[in-house]
């Protein structure tokens, strides 16, 4: 869908979106959902081209993520489990199946890459031209993005004025986190790209088209939500637009609010008052299907005991993601294992 056509069609746009999306989610099982009073958070990513109807290709819920005291150094533990970082995860183990189709079966034609030379000479991909990333979310992002506007609602949530436009950590009861909160994160996929550093070997940056987000029940509109979106997520990283060399770029999205999502994604105003799932439920178009305890950062059923074995990593993790990236290793130009150069020296 062109830009032009996206802002003509906004109101149909939205609930649109949503559709697809809670439809996706609602053909999953069980496992891993909400239970009783309890209630989560959704998000996914969708794909538009001139041929094809737009369509959910990754997709995760969830509220947690680890405390400081439980992270490891291993990168076996998925560390934030909040809905938006379980769907990016879960894309970008999408991208990697696109890019493993290429090499097996060295042809384009189903695939939503195409490639070009870069500057030295060697093969990279893009995303086909006319084809477009799309990020759905239930409610507005942790962090700034969530933060009041409304002068005369500051008083109600001392100091929040004093936190607008400040990188902030996810919330969270007792251990205190070090997980950046997804407005930040949402933010730095608006200059960087989603696809991040291992991926960026491979890929050329891969920016969203839109964020659609689900209207709270609390709050009516639409022009509101779709001001924080804009001014949290694009409009105060415009000032890196001259510190960035090609091909990054600050991108600038389409904001839009779909309809209120159903009674499982309705947060209460207060914190205190939400019964959160712990669980998160993980999904994409290339056969992943996972569910992820957020306070753990393994697969649902982990014991004490069994949560030392790998059988219990989930796919989502540093570990994981960083061993399908060497195995992908003759796709790039450098030529290392994963005893030879370490995850943080890949991220460079």
């Amino acid at each position: 869908m062109e830009e032009s056509q996206l802002e003509l069609d906004e109101k149909q746009w939205g609930p649109m979106v949503a559709d697809k999306v809670f439809s996706l989610y609602k053909s999953l099982p069980k496992k891993g959902k909400p239970q009783g009073r309890e209630v989560t958070v959704l998000s996914a990513f969708l794909l538009s081209s001139p041929s094809q109807d737009t369509e959910v290709i990754a997709l995760g819920t969830g509220t947690k993520c680890i405390g400081r005291s439980k992270l490891t150094h291993s990168g076996n533990i998925v560390n934030d489990s909040h809905a938006e970082i379980i769907a990016r995860r879960a894309l970008l183990r999408f991208f990697y199946a696109e890019i493993q189709c290429l090499n097996d079966n060295n042809g384009f034609q189903n695939s939503i890459f195409e490639s070009e030379l870069d500057g030295s000479g060697g093969i990279k991909y893009k995303i086909r031209a006319g084809w477009k990333l799309h990020l759905y979310i239930s409610q507005l992002p942790c962090g700034d993005a969530s933060l009041c506007l409304v002068p005369s609602s500051i008083g109600e949530h001392e100091g929040c004025s004093e936190l607008i436009g400040l990188v902030q950590r996810k919330p969270g009861r007792g251990d205190t986190t070090l997980s950046v909160s997804c407005s930040d994160k949402i933010a730095r996929w608006n200059v960087v790209g989603v696809q991040g550093a291992l991926l960026s070997y491979f890929l050329r940056p891969v920016y969203l088209h839109s964020v659609t987000v689900g209207r709270s029940p609390y709050v009516s509109e639409d022009v509101c939500l779709v001001k924080q979106l804009k001014r949290s997520l694009f409009e105060r990283v415009t000032p890196l637009s001259n510190e960035l060399i090609k091909p990054f770029e600050v991108n600038k999205p389409i904001f839009s609010a779909a309809p209120v999502p159903p009674k499982e994604f309705q947060h209460s105003e207060t914190a205190q008052a939400t019964l959160t799932c712990g669980y998160s439920v993980c999904w994409n178009k290339s056969g992943l299907h996972e569910v992820v305890l957020g306070t753990t950062g393994r697969k649902q059923g982990t014991s004490s005991k069994g949560a030392v074995y790998p059988s219990t990593e989930s796919f989502l993790c540093k570990k994981r993601l960083l061993e399908t990236f060497i195995s992908l290793r003759h796709e790039c130009k450098i030529r290392c294992s994963s005893n030879e150069v370490s995850y943080r020296e890949l991220k460079g």
